[in-house]
């Protein structure tokens, strides 16, 4: 003979309307009378509600996000006539926790649960099946604060198999460690993504390993950050560069017997520098709970460098106070540091936007990864002569491929374009600078 006993709220006092923030059993679990099925969470406290019958799960009314009250039927559970269930005669587990440091106690009202069963005589069955093979734990040996704080981090509990409190109960130092341990091991990537599975390529054929250096491992882990937490869009746009890059030359060669280079990039930066006047959302930084924008009143100009051991970003300080030539020496003598490895870390901070350029290498566009916490980046790629319409007729002219990424958050699409056609219009001409 066997019964099929409805597993309810009992009675918590004066509260209605608590939301159920974990379910621990599910169809065809085998539980013990007493074991958590549920944790339910009010704003004053958690509550764990134990089983009032042993049995099979047959039915599993609520899920996490519900909110249930006195009476709420949780679940359905066939058990045997010897696992007829009795009343609970204790409270749950959150009315008998000490609470953890820093937090309140649970109210009086709610410390009185007691669990409650209505059973319905129903024809026999068989014998309950053994919970699947795989299936993790429900038993975990901890408190309803330390469940909570699991929750939070996002750790299913029921995966720590022995904690280091009395009689193996789960700590919070046990949830910390367990999350170290995952994280040291590959199990997730950042934001939860499962990692990508290891593979032995050896099997596939002759292999050599070669280590990351520190440079690529840290700027992986950097841009990684990035990727996961700022939601990106790039804009694509073309500057004419045709009388820029012929007043360059002509400066180049002005300044040849000085052994001076006079690259397009200081002119780039100029052209920066002047739309972040006109644009201060660009020389902003997006605080760290997201509900400010930091107007930065400095200007500081990163610009990426591609050395043997990866790509640094050393940082031109007051960038807006200093000439081309000065910007060119600044680049000169940052450009050599970090090909030296000599960079100190003041020379990589500070940085209110970055200049990504791949003219000396090539290609068409790209998509630059911002370099938080600044909001923008400004990708930069080889400069080509192509046929402008001009009103009249095709001419040849020197078009510059610019990319910009933002961080959506503190910039939108319009002023994304702006921006980059304002960049475009001071390196079209160069005479805008000086307004």
């Amino acid at each position: 003979m066997s019964f099929l006993i409805e597993l309810k709220v009992p009675d918590i006092g004066n509260v209605s309307d608590v939301e159920v923030a974990e379910v621990l059993i599910q169809p065809g679990d085998v539980i013990e009378l007493d074991q958590t099925i549920v944790i339910m969470e009010s704003d004053k406290a958690t509550m764990d509600l134990p089983a009032s019958a042993a049995g099979t799960v047959e039915e599993v009314m609520v899920k996490v996000g519900d909110t249930v009250s006195e009476g709420s039927l949780i679940a359905t559970v066939r058990a045997s006539t010897e696992e007829i269930a009795r009343p609970a005669k204790e409270t749950p587990e959150a009315s008998q926790e000490k609470p953890e440091a820093g937090e309140t106690a649970a109210q009086p009202e709610e410390q009185q649960a007691a669990a409650k069963a209505v059973q319905k005589p129903q024809p026999a069955a068989a014998p309950p099946s053994p919970p699947a093979a795989g299936r993790v734990s429900t038993k975990a040996h901890a408190s309803p604060a330390v469940r909570r704080f699991a929750r939070e981090l996002g750790v299913d509990i029921g995966k720590i198999e022995q904690g280091s409190g009395n009689k193996g109960r789960i700590l919070k130092d046990d949830v910390k460690k367990f999350v170290k341990q995952v994280m040291s091991a590959g199990g997730v990537s950042g934001g939860g993504i499962p990692a990508i599975p290891a593979v032995d390529f050896s099997q596939f054929g002759d292999i050599e390993e070669k280590p990351l250096s520190k440079i690529k491992r840290l700027t992986g882990q950097g841009m990684s950050r990035v990727w996961l937490n700022l939601p990106m869009v790039t804009q694509h746009g073309e500057a004419d560069i045709t009388e820029m890059e012929a007043f360059r030359k002509s400066l180049s060669q002005q300044q040849g017997t000085e052994g001076k280079k006079i690259t397009p990039l200081a002119f780039i930066i100029k052209a920066l520098l002047a739309a972040m006047r006109q644009y201060p959302q660009f020389n902003a930084s997006l605080s760290a709970d997201g509900d400010k924008l930091i107007l930065k009143k400095y200007y500081n100009i990163g610009i990426a460098v591609d050395t043997p051991n990866g790509l640094v970003v050393p940082v031109i300080k007051d960038a807006d106070q200093k000439s081309i030539i000065g910007l060119v020496d600044a680049m000169a003598e940052l450009s050599a540091k970090a090909r030296q490895g000599i960079l100190l870390p003041a020379d990589m901070q500070g940085g209110c936007m970055t200049i990504s350029s791949l003219g000396g290498i090539g290609g068409t566009a790209f998509t630059p990864i911002v370099n938080a916490p600044e909001v923008a980046i400004l990708g930069v790629s080889r400069a080509a002569m192509k046929p402008v319409w001009n009103g009249q007729e095709f001419e040849p002219r020197l078009m510059l491929p610019l990319d910009l990424t933002y961080d959506h958050r503190v910039i939108d699409g319009a002023d994304g374009a702006r921006f980059v056609v304002a960049i475009a219009e001071y390196l079209g001409d160069i005479r805008r600078l000086l307004l």
